[in-house]
């Protein structure tokens, strides 16, 4: 089977921290070992976890997590406070354990009221640290924030941007257009890559093909990655379907163009070790 690398997932104990963002069916335990069992029997070799609240303790806890797991967690996207000493909170992360495992930054801006958020003071400072740093900046972002998302890859010219979830297309909406054109003018900056994740607890699913349609087409098969965003995911379908699925979605590539969105473009895009 060939190799798939799950760039994009979670784990959690709600018993440990609060997760503002949680709905009741996912208020459970997600450990190394329930990933472990989801990933070993459908070619996820290597995966990326993804922080889950705005805690520099979690992303410590992450990278030691992916320390400690074997090669399964090959990076962790963590966080940091994006108008603070961006720098200094990197360099203190990757003097802790894992530290060498930290691969890209992220904040949740889809849960901020401002659509124009990445504007605010520091922020475009703080994405120029991470990307000194060598990091990725992971874009979480609704679709009425994708124009100041836009404008901070302007800002950040030597940056490498991943936007998370496609920026969640709302489909059946009289916002999907204003979603097209933002995702089609985002996806003009070379430094920018797609992710297919996220998108089958979308609603109106119906729909999902013409939406990953759009993605394919304004990024292409070298600026995509794949991620389950697993254990959200469970809220749709299991993990091994989330895989079959998004292969089903990927039908009309090549087979080095599939490979590459299911695990080359994450090595390149997030500078891991080579499979």
């Amino acid at each position: 089977m060939t190799s798939v690398i799950d760039a994009h997932h979670h784990l959690w104990n709600p018993a440990v921290r609060a997760y503002p963002w949680m709905v009741d069916e996912l208020a459970k335990p997600f450990t190394l070992e329930d990933l472990r069992q989801v990933t070993a029997s459908v070619g996820v070799d290597r995966t990326l976890l993804v922080q889950t609240v705005s805690d520099l303790a979690e992303t410590r806890e992450f990278l030691a997590t992916a320390a400690a797991s074997k090669g399964l967690i090959a990076g962790v996207v963590g966080w940091v406070e994006p108008t603070g000493d961006v720098a200094g909170q990197i360099a203190e992360l990757r003097d802790g354990p894992g530290g060498d495992l930290l691969v890209g930054v992220r904040h949740q801006v889809e849960d901020e009221a401002d659509p124009d958020w990445f504007a605010r003071p520091g922020v475009v400072d703080g994405a120029r640290s991470a990307a000194g740093a060598g990091l990725v900046t992971d874009l979480l972002v609704r679709f009425d924030q994708l124009p100041s998302a836009t404008r901070l890859v302007d800002a950040v010219p030597d940056g490498r941007f991943v936007l998370d979830h496609g920026a969640k297309p709302p489909m059946g909406t009289e916002d999907y257009g204003v979603w097209e054109t933002g995702v089609r003018e985002l996806a003009r900056r070379p430094q920018v890559v797609g992710k297919l994740s996220g998108l089958f607890t979308l609603d109106h699913q119906e729909l999902l093909p013409v939406a990953v349609a759009h993605l394919i087409d304004v990024f292409g098969p070298d600026r995509l990655v794949f991620g389950t965003d697993w254990p959200v995911s469970t809220l749709a379908q299991e993990y091994a379907d989330v895989v079959a699925r998004t292969r089903e979605l990927l039908s009309g590539f090549s087979t080095s163009e599939r490979d590459a969105v299911l695990a080359g473009n994450a090595v390149s895009t997030y500078q891991l070790q080579p499979l």
